[in-house]
């Protein structure tokens, strides 16, 4: 690959940061893969939706208008229609979605930037499997700290309950006074 052509490549981590968590699903916004592919948001859309066949359900789908509210300040949509800026609702693509609008564009931006597309999904996927080994390991140190804490807790309840009994002792035993002729008791 040229050098001129790696310095205008996105690394990895910034495609990283585009990828949001909506519906349970790791996705990327249209308005942000248009960028990465070097193209416009409609051009992007539009080839979507020529290409309709190559999207189902689990490769892309639009936001509802209560998902798409928070983005509105980033996505610099317009008061009215007529006036600029965003008019529709945004696409999301999945990791799947992502690449086949690589596929669709076929430009030999898109095709260079699908890689790092799919390099930005797995190594979140990395990261989000680490966190997991890593709280899967936590609730496992916890459950023995618990262990440890139960038996430890245990054992002070014990040497607190012998130390009041030393510090009450039984009365002694006194013997009746008197000639007693109980020889089952020793003295």
């Amino acid at each position: 690959m040229a050098r001129s052509s790696q310095a205008s490549l996105l690394p990895v981590e910034h495609i990283s940061r585009s990828i949001l968590v909506l519906r349970g699903q790791r996705v990327i916004l249209d308005r942000d893969l248009a960028a990465i592919y070097g193209v416009t948001t409609g051009r992007l859309n539009e080839a979507v939706k020529r290409n309709a066949k190559r999207f189902p359900e689990d490769f892309v789908f639009q936001l509802t208008a209560e998902e798409a509210e928070p983005l509105r300040s980033q996505i610099a949509t317009s008061k009215s229609p007529g006036r600029g800026g965003r008019r529709y609702r945004p696409y999301a693509f999945t990791e799947h979605g992502a690449i086949q609008v690589a596929n669709v564009l076929s430009s030999p931006r898109a095709v260079e930037m699908g890689i790092y597309v799919v390099r930005a999904f797995v190594k979140l996927r990395k990261l989000l499997a680490s966190n997991k080994d890593l709280a899967r390991r936590l609730d496992e140190l916890e459950a023995r700290i618990e262990k440890k804490l139960t038996t430890h807790d245990e054992a002070i309840a014990a040497m607190l309950s012998a130390i009041r009994q030393l510090m009450n002792p039984p009365a002694p035993k006194r013997r009746p006074i008197g000639f007693t002729a109980d020889l089952s008791e020793k003295c």
